[in-house]
């Protein structure tokens, strides 16, 4: 992975950090999510004239992405519901990059160095290892680490299903766009449905940041698919999660959250992982 092409995926990590933290702050995630991604899809359309239409061979990657995306959404809200974000979201987020390695390696032929492949498992045990920080009884609830897990794997199912896409459509930018073009209307189908009533109050109260948090989360989408048809999957989505990091950052800085000695230990792991992998051949 070159410099220019690690540089901007870190800037990725950061958007996406920004992001979930807005919508950690937000009562209502299901409404909060679904804003985001209807957003997402109103500059969508403001965009796809403006570039190339994908090839045939993307097409049925762009409508999995979709699929992918929207059981995502739904297992991460889950998640939520029965489990805490300080247990959940480590889990989802750090084996996403695992999942990502071997499909890559054993499935699409990806190559990686030994060193490249070890970044890579000290990354995501750092990322996990941040679940351990309010004590194991997070994993004593079986159905948050259900979800948890499962919103991990289909993290990786979109990853890698982008990546390919992304390669085979010509233009990373062409993907990514219509990609959201229709990305955003099952979940937000789904949040009319499950939240009826209520939908519109939340709406009024969390519009502007929703937006906000579409387009941060739109632009970090964005360079994570370009930057998969520059490197390999499996480097790119490591890199991606480091946005945990930024997100422990924000968390003590913005938040106001303690940052003790588990996390701290959890973060230096995660550093230590993603410098290996910087300098990994």
């Amino acid at each position: 992975m070159t410099t220019g092409v690690f540089a901007m995926v870190l800037g990725a990590a950061v958007l996406h950090a920004a992001w979930n933290a807005l919508v950690k702050v937000n009562a209502d995630r299901l409404v909060m999510v679904a804003i985001m991604m209807m957003s997402q899809v109103a500059v969508a359309m403001l965009v796809v004239p403006f570039v190339a239409f994908p090839t045939p061979e993307s097409w049925p990657y762009i409508w999995a992405s979709t699929a992918l995306n929207t059981a995502y959404c739904v297992f991460l809200i889950n998640a939520y519901r029965y489990g805490d974000l300080s247990h959940v979201y480590p889990i989802s987020r750090g084996s996403a990059p695992l999942i990502v390695a071997v499909i890559s390696v054993s499935v699409v032929g990806e190559k990686l160095s030994r060193q490249a492949g070890l970044s890579v498992v000290i990354i995501a045990l750092g990322i996990m290892s941040l679940t351990l920080t309010r004590g194991a009884g997070g994993f004593r609830e079986p159905k948050a680490m259900l979800y948890a897990v499962g919103t991990g794997v289909f993290i990786a199912g979109y990853t890698v299903v982008d990546g390919l896409g992304a390669r085979l459509a010509d233009s990373a930018h062409s993907y990514t766009f219509w990609v959201h073009l229709f990305n955003g209307i099952p979940i937000t189908l789904l949040a009319l449905y499950l939240r009826r009533g209520q939908v519109f109050v939340s709406v009024r109260k969390s519009w502007k940041v929703g937006v906000l948090g579409g387009i941060i989360s739109l632009l970090a989408y964005w360079i994570v698919i370009w930057a998969m048809t520059q490197a390999p999957m499996a480097l790119v989505s490591a890199v991606r999660e480091t946005s945990m990091v930024f997100a422990v950052l924000f968390g003590v800085f913005v938040l106001k959250e303690r940052l003790d000695l588990a996390r701290l230990a959890s973060t230096g792991v995660t550093l230590i992982g993603t410098v290996m992998l910087k300098t990994s051949k």
